[in-house]
């Protein structure tokens, strides 16, 4: 049997124009399920980075530590009912490039995952839409009342590779043609073990290793599509 090619793609900033988490949070405070003070601290740390004053690694930081610290003592169906608000209002707010590539490895029957540092409840109700083989988030301990802890069991930013790597030998999948796909460092794990790795827009950090590497570079500006030799 002819083993599958195999897709591996960031969300946040690769398929998704924003931020998954971002807007899970907006949409809590706006429940009131997290109070109006964790969207201004947000706010500052997102303001920082678009007027240069901090950057992007910092904002993303703040936005991990903040649900983090704010999950404890909620439920789930709420965060749950939460991301059913959120993913249909944002679900084709899409780059181009990405919508692309993935209606062409469908066609070409890849395996296509998705690792992403936002929750897993709401990276889950995204895959609804975009039927992905697997997806991966960020995983809060829930206790048997279904209330969240405040604990992390899993962050897949610190173990892209990892799990990118597990999923490959537990499903008998081939790097043979592979890809990847990801705008930020953390994804430089998976980007390094496909054959074909893509730098997406990415940040000063992974820019510098997809130069050094001679990775493909691609950025997506409105409605212009372009390589970077």
């Amino acid at each position: 049997m002819t083993k599958r090619k195999i897709a591996i793609f960031d969300i946040d900033g690769t398929i998704f124009r924003k931020n998954l988490a971002f807007e899970l949070i907006e949409e809590l405070v706006w429940m009131k399920i997290f109070d109006l003070s964790v969207r201004r601290k947000l706010t500052h740390f997102y303001n920082r980075w678009l007027e240069h004053k901090g950057v992007y690694d910092d904002y993303r930081k703040a936005l991990v530590e903040l649900y983090a610290q704010n999950i404890k003592g909620c439920r789930k169906e709420d965060i749950l009912k939460a991301s059913r608000e959120v993913v249909p209002f944002y679900k084709d707010r899409t780059y181009n490039f990405a919508d692309k590539l993935i209606a062409k490895f469908k066609k070409e029957k890849f395996c296509i995952i998705a690792i992403s540092g936002s929750p897993s409840e709401i990276v889950e109700e995204y895959n609804r839409y975009f039927h992905f083989d697997s997806v991966f988030g960020s995983v809060y301990e829930v206790n048997s009342q279904g209330i969240y802890t405040g604990r992390t069991i899993f962050e897949p930013p610190l173990y892209k590779g990892q799990v990118a790597k597990q999923y490959i030998a537990e499903n008998n999948i081939s790097l043979a043609g592979s890809y990847g796909i990801g705008d930020t460092e953390s994804d430089i794990k998976f980007l390094e073990i496909v054959e074909n790795p893509i730098a997406f827009n990415p940040n000063s950090n992974l820019k510098k290793v997809a130069e050094k590497k001679g990775w493909k570079i691609v950025v997506e500006k409105k409605d212009v599509i372009y390589e970077i030799k």
